[in-house]
């Protein structure tokens, strides 16, 4: 690989993008472009039109976008799909039309059908309904793979999109109104060890099952993709995108006795089954990322210790 190709990376601030940044600086890039929202508003077509006309990159990594949990999903459905679209659309066809050569769309594995088949093979998405709390997100993210797929065929781009499961790591949001899963329960099981509180309420019955996927280990094959894998290799295969996690998962309550052990608080954990659960499971099938060459590093209990440790770093527990 050229280390001196131009190398944006849309969402640098998020925990995805950091990560992808800091892998991209420690294999030697040169040319990383970042822009903070303040900078460049990624739902203004004319702005981000003008930045790619003036910075021309190389290669576009695209990790900006709305996220959080279950709750905001539900709560600010309109937010998600309308902020989520405007932003793939305009940042995958701006790359188009200043000749990227390459660009990487971050998806969500939400995109599976609710009831889909485990694990879920590249090849079921469609295959039925959206999970219904996530269900703009989800559709907003299926439009990105899409738009990818699509400028590849009608003019040869080399866009594709991959399809992480859930994520965690260093830099994540730790506000409990839209953090995932794991910083979400960090938080619950730190404040209620710091309160000497008795018990935490959850919301569901803890039953569901997720795979749980590093975010150091999601950049480490991003970049490898990045440098390794054209649009070519994916749409070839008859597939719209790849799925990318470690084949491995965790129920909700079992995570949760995890992440308590960790933080240390040994009050009782309960489970309010008044609020959805959401998508029963959700495993991904990742026999094509395996032949690629990459596996998850990880094991979750180090992940969520990493995890807990930055937090406690970045914020002395306030």
């Amino acid at each position: 690989m050229n280390m001196d190709q131009r190398v944006y990376i849309a969402g640098h601030s998020g925990m995805v993008g950091s990560a992808i940044m800091r892998r991209c600086q420690d294999r030697g890039y040169t040319h990383i472009i970042t822009r903070s929202h303040d900078d460049l508003d990624l739902t203004v077509q004319k702005d981000v039109e003008d930045f790619f006309r003036k910075y021309k990159p190389d290669i576009v990594i695209l990790a900006a976008g709305k996220v959080g949990g279950i709750k905001s999903n539900n709560a600010c459905r309109a937010d998600f799909i309308y902020e989520n679209l405007t932003i793939e659309s305009n940042v995958i066809h701006s790359s188009y039309k200043y000749g990227v050569g390459k660009c990487i769309f971050l998806g969500s594995s939400c995109i599976y059908p609710r009831d889909s088949i485990q694990p879920m093979r590249e090849e079921y998405l469609l295959d039925g309904k959206c999970e219904p709390t996530n269900e703009p997100f989800a559709i907003a993210k299926i439009a990105g793979i899409m738009l990818c797929e699509s400028y590849w065929k009608q003019y040869g781009c080399n866009f594709y999109s991959i399809i992480p499961a859930n994520m965690y790591g260093p830099n994540d949001n730790f506000d409990l109104e839209t953090s995932h899963v794991v910083s979400a329960l960090l938080l619950k099981c730190h404040r209620a060890k710091e309160l000497n509180e008795d018990d935490i309420t959850l919301w569901g019955t803890g039953r569901p099952l997720r795979e749980l996927l590093y975010v150091e280990d999601l950049a480490e094959v991003c970049v490898h993709l990045m440098e390794t894998v054209n649009a070519k290799d994916i749409y070839r295969q008859g597939i719209t995108h790849l799925n990318i996690g470690t084949g491995k998962e965790i129920s909700i309550r079992d995570l949760a006795q995890l992440v308590s052990k960790v933080v240390g608080y040994d009050g009782d954990i309960r489970f309010d089954t008044a609020y959805p659960d959401g998508m029963p499971r959700r495993l991904l099938d990742i026999d094509r990322m395996t032949k690629w060459g990459w596996q998850a590093r990880t094991p979750i209990e180090e992940g969520v210790a990493l995890t807990y440790e930055w937090w406690l770093n970045h914020t002395q527990g306030n």
